[in-house]
């Protein structure tokens, strides 16, 4: 059987200072948020990142109960947690620039990019092959650890892969096999209608 994954990113708080960890949504973000509610439906299995802003983000879609999935959790950011990308970047620029350059580094003391691949394809792959349709709300990093499952892409293509605020990634396939499928919102309740 083949399973149907379907991954939202979160939605983000706009105009704000980007900081790594997790963050309230602002009205305008849930807004936005709120607007697509119905365009994809929350049937099968919903998951969600442990994270305030993704479960605020499946609330908002109108899912309801979703289980809170820990493998789909945030890149650690050990230190720099809480702080902005400028800050960082001011203070060590050497440490910050071999973590966007090299994949396994980790000078904040927290999870590498590598890790997170790792972390995330093992929790793609270890869907049950009847599964059927798994739907979640992820954070931006999860969606592009899953491109590069679903591609197997090299890792240090990791910041080549831009996944904006409540944009919907889809693959179909089962563990270790996975096609990246294209489409709108519509295409989920259009496939839902028939069957598929």
């Amino acid at each position: 059987m083949t399973v149907r994954l379907t991954l939202v990113c979160a939605a983000a708080p706009v105009g704000r200072e980007m900081r790594f960890g997790d963050v309230e949504l602002d009205e305008k973000a849930l807004r936005q948020a709120r607007e697509a509610r119905g365009s994809l439906e929350a049937t099968g299995s919903p998951y969600t990142a442990p994270s305030q802003r993704c479960r605020q983000t499946a609330r908002a879609l109108g899912w309801g109960e979703v289980v809170a999935e820990p493998f789909l959790r945030d890149l650690d950011m050990g230190r720099w947690q809480g702080r902005t990308l400028d800050e960082v970047a001011a203070e060590d620029p050497a440490a910050f620039g071999a973590w966007m350059m090299d994949p396994e580094a980790a000078p904040h003391a927290g999870e590498s990019v590598e890790d997170l691949c790792r972390r995330v394809a093992g929790w793609m792959d270890g869907l049950a092959d009847d599964s059927g349709r798994v739907l979640a709300v992820v954070e931006q990093a999860v969606a592009r650890a899953s491109v590069l499952n679903a591609l197997a892409a090299p890792v240090r293509s990791f910041w080549r892969v831009d996944v904006p605020p409540l944009a919907v990634v889809r693959f179909t396939g089962r563990a270790g096999r996975w096609n990246l499928r294209m489409g709108a919102l519509a295409d989920d309740n259009d496939q839902a209608a028939s069957g598929a």
